[in-house]
């Protein structure tokens, strides 16, 4: 009886936690579309008659001192989404590890319910996930993930794991 309230809770708890991430995955894509469209308007050029005369540096005009400001707003606005979207978008990964494991372990190994992945070596990423499948560990959530990967799947979520620190190093965060 014990063992399927166990289940049930840990299927509740897988269940909250993909929900979780899928709400989570929306968010960084908003935040990506809404990264794309302020760089859009930044590269956008404004093409202005040839009749335009020279300004001292020292007497900026209304238009260059409303302009400024607009830049820096969009600047601050910026960073605070990139602040508030936090490691949501910080580095791309696989679609494997996104269906196996970031509902636990977070969408860049940052650890949610599950431990933080991030740090870790490829060897002992790939030993816990061998020993997760044969059953030497037990977690029922992680062998069910494992029971039907074979080697190699597992060697490639080993390698890109063991990439986590350097991928988020080089995203600036």
């Amino acid at each position: 009886m014990i063992r399927h309230i166990i289940a049930a809770v840990t299927i509740l708890l897988a269940a909250w936690a993909v929900w979780f991430m899928a709400q989570q995955d929306r968010k960084a894509e908003r935040f990506a579309h809404i990264q794309q469209l302020i760089q859009k308007t930044q590269m956008e050029k404004v093409h202005v008659a040839n009749t335009i005369t020279p300004i001292s540096k020292s007497e900026p005009t209304a238009a260059q001192t409303k302009r400024k400001k607009a830049e820096d707003e969009a600047s601050k606005k910026l960073k605070a989404l990139r602040e508030r979207a936090g490691n949501v978008m910080a580095f791309k990964v696989s679609p494997l590890y996104k269906q196996k494991c970031s509902s636990c372990h977070g969408v860049n190994g940052e650890g949610i319910i599950g431990p933080k992945l991030i740090g870790m070596s490829e060897a002992k990423v790939y030993q816990a996930l061998v020993d997760f499948k044969s059953g030497k560990r037990k977690n029922y959530v992680m062998y069910g993930l494992l029971s039907k990967m074979n080697d190699q799947q597992l060697k490639d979520l080993s390698k890109e794991i063991s990439t986590f620190a350097e991928k988020l190093k080089a995203a600036g965060n």
